[in-house]
């Protein structure tokens, strides 16, 4: 989702190519988008000189001559794709508004989604419009100093996160902005911060804090007499109708060992006690 950065960085590049230049046409593809465009929003915008871009908290406001502004807001997935005089332009899905100056500029608003805006006031009463007049001050500003975030927070009793959420504290501000680079992360709890202590306490007691025991590798089995199976200090002996734990084998070849003779079991694949339990009973 563009946030106050992005939204900045878009209007500062349309401001660098736009300013100045005339539309020549708009081509409006769907007016469903967040909220319905305007009636009569392509035929207003044709003819018109765009004045300069400013910005409202995520909004970007491009003013036009004729004391006509155009809201721009880019939604969750919203982009513009700029195209110079000559570039060739590929078609691309989603792409709802184009509009096309006189100098050869394209501008096209893709959005697949299509949670962001496009709306059309007077510039004179822009501040009055329902989603300008209550964000609060903006964040980029020279006049948004401490002081001022510290009167906006004075009395909140909730989480700083929820605070700042607030547009109307702070004009813009996203859900990836936070109070990273106010304080170093390790001097949080030397800062005298309450939640920087409490972070700092379940790091702590984190399980990846913790030295991580080794696992022992056990010596592997001898391989039992019968049936290719493994057992620690006994092998299993078959007798007609049960099944018997018996010392396991020494080793070929050991001292004393005289080899025994194969056995029929021996050579065969012995079937586990369960089945043989039953092949028993029946």
């Amino acid at each position: 989702m563009p946030e106050l950065p992005e939204v900045e960085t878009v209007r500062r590049g349309l401001a660098a190519r736009l300013a100045g230049s005339r539309i020549a046409r708009v081509h409006l593809a769907r007016a469903d988008l967040r909220w319905t465009v305007p009636p009569g929003f392509a035929r207003a915008l044709a003819g018109r000189r765009i004045l300069g871009f400013g910005r409202r908290g995520k909004t970007i406001l491009m003013r036009l001559e004729g004391g006509l502004t155009v809201l721009w807001h880019l939604g969750m997935s919203g982009r513009l794709r700029l195209s110079g005089p000559g570039e060739p332009v590929s078609p691309v899905p989603h792409e709802h508004v184009v509009m096309e100056t006189e100098e050869g500029w394209r501008v096209g608003f893709v959005d697949p989604r299509r949670f962001g805006s496009l709306d059309l006031v007077e510039t004179a009463r822009e501040a009055e419009h329902p989603r300008l007049a209550a964000l609060g001050p903006e964040p980029l500003d020279e006049g948004f100093t401490p002081a001022v975030l510290e009167r906006a927070l004075a009395g909140r009793r909730t989480s700083i996160k929820a605070a700042l959420m607030d547009q109307s504290r702070g004009g813009g501000l996203g859900q990836h902005l936070r109070l990273r680079g106010a304080v170093p992360r390790g001097d949080l709890a030397a800062a005298g911060s309450p939640y920087g202590a409490r972070r700092a306490r379940r790091a702590a007691s984190s399980p990846r804090s913790r030295p991580r025991l080794r696992r022992r590798s056990l010596p592997a089995a001898p391989r039992c007499a019968i049936g290719g199976r493994r057992a620690a200090s006994s092998a299993i002996s078959s007798t007609p109708g049960r099944f018997t734990a018996a010392p396991a084998r020494p080793a070929s070849g050991a001292r004393g060992h005289q080899p025994a003779a194969a056995s029929p079991l021996s050579s065969s694949r012995v079937a586990p006690p369960s089945i043989a339990r039953a092949r028993n009973v029946e």
